[in-house]
């Protein structure tokens, strides 16, 4: 044989060597929800070994991670329903915690990119991504309040926008409310291809953010759907998005190498709290080696061709790897 490929595999100096994939700590994007109060480290009970966070912990917990090296983080607020009504207007009320918590974020961390969420489910009474009328979650009216919560959160100091509502033309309306305030330097993450997915689980137990009626079929995409997701991404490429987002990631590394290859912007990939929490209960169980399965899955989504990964999982694979 001419050819033996194990000639290349021998050694661990010849494996590094040719290896096609590395993933780095600058790949990684680490999802933080707070909550207001002080001394609060609540764990998220469906996804054991993450938390919600006062702003006073946060910090210190941020700290940590910077000194790792993990610079990326997208940050989620968890709401009291007090706060919540149906055209969420909290979210770009001065009163906000989670506007006054970027802004105190970026004062002690001037150097980390701070990412928000633009979406509705987190203050609607409604709990859906978009406003709600008779039953229904219209497009074009839930369009002006995410823009104003884009330049509320642009103006508190986060340096990319991240739209996870999927209304049609959102990252146009948002660009262009930036723009006019004055914000033409904020970036969008744009979640260009969110699936209805049934991973999202953990996430909503943390933020007490389901549904209070029906689902989000008619706003999220079919899982189902594959080309439909180059349809979002040249839709949000022409709006003026800045990154192209796919929501989950485990679940859909093809769509994650579809856009790769059809697109130049940069590729985001979200490791979702049910795949994370998926491999966590495995691990408890004994049936897989989590320092083992955890990088394994982090690079199968950096190889499918995503750029950074938001995942659960970031401080610890710093921990470890950085």
């Amino acid at each position: 044989m001419n050819q033996r490929p194990r000639r290349n595999r021998r050694t661990s100096a010849l494996r590094n060597m040719v290896r096609e994939t590395h993933l780095t700590v600058d790949n990684l994007i680490y999802p933080l929800f707070l909550v207001d109060g002080k001394k609060i480290k609540e764990e998220v009970k469906s996804l054991p070994g993450n938390y919600r966070w006062s702003l006073d912990l946060l910090l210190k917990e941020m700290e940590e991670c910077m000194e790792l090296g993990l610079r990326s983080f997208i940050l989620f607020p968890a709401v009291k329903e007090s706060l919540k009504d149906k055209k969420a207007t909290y979210s770009y009320s001065s009163k906000n915690f989670y506007l006054k918590a970027a802004t105190a974020i970026k004062k002690r961390f001037p150097e980390c990119c701070l990412i928000s969420d633009v979406a509705m489910d987190p203050y609607s009474s409604d709990g859906h991504d978009g406003l709600v009328k008779k039953g229904i979650i219209v497009n074009d009216p839930t369009l002006p309040i995410l823009g104003k919560m884009a330049v509320a959160q642009a103006g508190a100091g986060f340096d990319l926008i991240g739209p996870s509502d999927m209304m049609d033309g959102r990252i146009g309306y948002i660009r262009q409310a930036l723009d006019k305030a004055g914000f033409t330097d904020t970036g969008i993450m744009s979640y260009c291809a969110k699936y209805a997915s049934a991973f999202y689980g953990p996430f909503r137990d943390a933020l007490d953010s389901a549904p209070k009626a029906g689902d989000k079929k008619t706003y999220q995409m079919d899982p189902a759907n594959k080309r439909e997701a180059l349809i979002e991404a040249t839709l949000d490429i022409s709006e003026g998005a800045d990154f192209l987002m796919v929501k989950p990631a485990i679940h859909y590394l093809d769509v994650i190498h579809l856009l790769r290859e059809n697109t130049e912007l940069p590729i985001a990939a979200y490791q979702v709290s049910g795949e994370c929490a998926m491999l966590i209960a495995a691990a408890q169980k004994g049936w897989l080696d989590f320092d083992q399965a955890m990088p394994e899955a982090l690079l199968s989504i950096r190889r499918a061709g995503a750029d950074v990964i938001l995942t659960y999982f970031a401080k610890k694979w710093a921990e470890k790897y950085a």
